[in-house]
């Protein structure tokens, strides 16, 4: 999956903030398995980001928290995100 940013962001364990643009998150999961339905549990979750001082295709693979990414997603989508 893709999200996009409008704004600059910071992630927690991150020292510096990340310029705007459409980042990819990468969605670790199991199957569970025993139950009379399909279900999937989240194991791990990952956002490519640049490596800084590097070219343009140079990426880096970090983990994150879903729950601090769908924050920093609320806050960039508020009117106000420009002016912090």
């Amino acid at each position: 999956m893709e999200v996009t940013f409008r704004h600059p962001f910071t992630l927690k364990g991150l020292g510096n903030a990340v310029p705007a643009g459409t980042y990819r998150v990468e969605i670790e999961e199991e199957q569970v398995e025993g139950l009379s339905f399909l279900a999937y549990r989240r194991l791990a979750t990952f956002i490519r980001l640049p490596v800084p001082g590097h070219g343009a295709g140079s990426s880096q693979v970090v983990p994150v928290d879903p729950k601090e990414l769908e924050k920093a997603l609320a806050r960039d989508a508020m009117p106000d995100a420009a002016t912090g």
